[in-house]
């Protein structure tokens, strides 16, 4: 007996072949241009949105600051409707803004604490309240996951667009197919003249 070693010819669809047809090349050059578009397209839009967000973070944390502000009502205690959690409650803070104007705002603060205690809050560049910023370290993390996910969705979005076309050129190749035999089939089988 015989053994033969069959494999699977590699790129096929791009050599001089009878059975190759023109939708094959087609579809080998869609697929090839879909992979390099993806790998180009998601490294340059990945890198682009975690850069933006490490500005964006970056940013944030020159335009915030810590701000002295007293309490102005007695904070709840931990099992009011105000809990944040077991060692933070909402309450209502004054605080005075760059422009040397008394601002009052809601913030979190430990239960159970008296009027008049003072607190630190965050604020921006108006004096609005705002939340902390990320650390360093928290803001590089999350630069570097919305960069991934960006980029997963980009190269994914690629990849979807170019199946479809290929889907699109499959229909349509049996759709010829399909004519085609239609043409040479007849009720016996074959056509004779």
């Amino acid at each position: 007996m015989v053994w033969s070693r069959r494999g699977r010819v590699r790129m096929w669809r791009l050599r001089r072949n009878p059975l190759r047809r023109r939708s094959d090349v087609v579809d080998a050059w869609i697929l090839l241009a879909a992979w390099l578009i993806a790998l180009a397209g998601s490294l340059i839009t990945g890198l682009a949105a975690g850069s933006a967000v490490d500005h964006r973070l970056e940013r944030q944390r020159a335009e915030r600051r810590i701000v002295p502000a007293v309490l102005t009502v007695n904070a709840p205690g931990r099992t009011s409707a105000s809990a944040v959690d077991d060692s933070h409650v909402w309450a209502t803070v004054r605080w005075t803004a760059p422009d040397g104007s008394a601002r009052t705002g809601r913030t979190t603060v430990h239960p159970g604490a008296r009027a008049g205690t003072p607190v630190t809050v965050w604020t921006d560049r108006q004096g609005r309240l705002t939340s902390e910023p990320l650390a360093p370290g928290d803001a590089a993390f999350q630069a570097v996951w919305t960069g991934t996910l960006v980029a997963l969705a980009a190269a994914g979005a690629v990849l979807g667009g170019a199946h479809l076309v290929r889907v699109r050129l499959e229909r349509r190749r049996l759709e010829r197919w399909d004519e085609e035999w239609a043409r040479v089939d007849s009720p016996r089988g074959w056509r004779t003249g």
